[in-house]
């Protein structure tokens, strides 16, 4: 490939199952792009030293993963507003000779919602399962898009009352014993734990609990299906998987290192359904 080629990456500690480099090489050969997309594992110890290079080994900039996004907030030069409100980076790119830092995951969850729950964000109430980075993100996208009642339902009371007290107003923290009284008059419930990924034990929300027009989605994606998602169509309320996420929270970077919008499509998502199908 040539030396003018445009070049990306996403890095993490491991890195081997990232989806990334299918997803951005995709739109490479859709738009006949001369560029590449790589996966590089960087060890924590060395991941200073990494993002210092990256300018002279002629990268546009790149994705970043567990474990570096807070390391990667610390590093960067210039945030954009989601990063500060979220606390990590997940997007790196150079803009005016500086090293920007983004986070793309609360514009990946709420283009999802866009796509197959048109509408969402006048739902009602929102109730958010779990305390985490994934949590910021979410709140910091339902906080954008207007939602002014967000329940954060967390085993650990003390990291939902962290969030509730880091984006204020409109935000309240719960244990899980309250979760059935929440759910009642909610319209969207996200679940944003791990705990669905291998069965339904320690998820304290029951979909049965929830009124007819509510929505719940899963950020997790592996399943695609979580145990979760399948309570919720049984009951007959609309689901959105977790994957779309995946998917949408892709599209900011691809556009500042390569130039072009990328779209998001049916073809791309059976792709990596399939991808997920095979490895798991």
């Amino acid at each position: 490939m040539a030396e003018t080629a445009k070049k990306a990456f996403v890095t993490g500690h491991p890195v081997a199952h990232s989806r990334s480099p299918k997803i951005h090489g995709y739109w490479l050969a859709t738009y006949g792009i001369d560029g590449s997309y790589q996966a590089i594992d960087v060890a924590p110890e060395n991941f200073a030293e990494f993002v210092k290079t990256l300018e002279t080994n002629g990268y546009r900039g790149g994705n970043v993963t567990i474990p570096h996004k807070e390391a990667a907030f610390a590093l960067v030069t210039r945030r954009d507003d989601a990063a500060v409100e979220v606390g990590a980076v997940n997007t790196l790119w150079f803009e005016g000779g500086a090293l920007w830092g983004g986070n793309t995951d609360a514009h990946g969850f709420a283009a999802n919602l866009d796509e197959h729950a048109p509408g969402w964000a006048g739902n009602g109430p929102a109730v958010v399962l779990g305390a985490g980075g994934a949590s910021r993100a979410v709140i910091h996208a339902l906080i954008e898009r207007g939602v002014g009642d967000i329940r954060i339902v967390n085993r650990t009371l003390a990291r939902a009352e962290e969030l509730r007290n880091r984006f204020g107003a409109g935000v309240s923290a719960h244990g899980t014993a309250a979760t059935g009284e929440l759910l009642a008059d909610a319209g969207l419930l996200v679940n944003t734990t791990a705990l669905g990924m291998h069965g339904n034990e320690g998820l304290s929300a029951d979909p049965a609990r929830l009124p007819d027009h509510a929505i719940v989605t899963d950020i997790v994606y592996v399943p695609l299906e979580t145990p979760l998602l399948a309570a919720a169509k049984a009951r007959g309320l609309k689901t959105v998987d977790g994957l779309g996420m995946l998917l949408h929270q892709a599209v900011p970077g691809f556009e500042r290192w390569f130039g072009i919008k990328p779209q998001v499509t049916a073809e791309l998502r059976r792709m990596i359904v399939a991808d997920l199908g095979a490895r798991e």
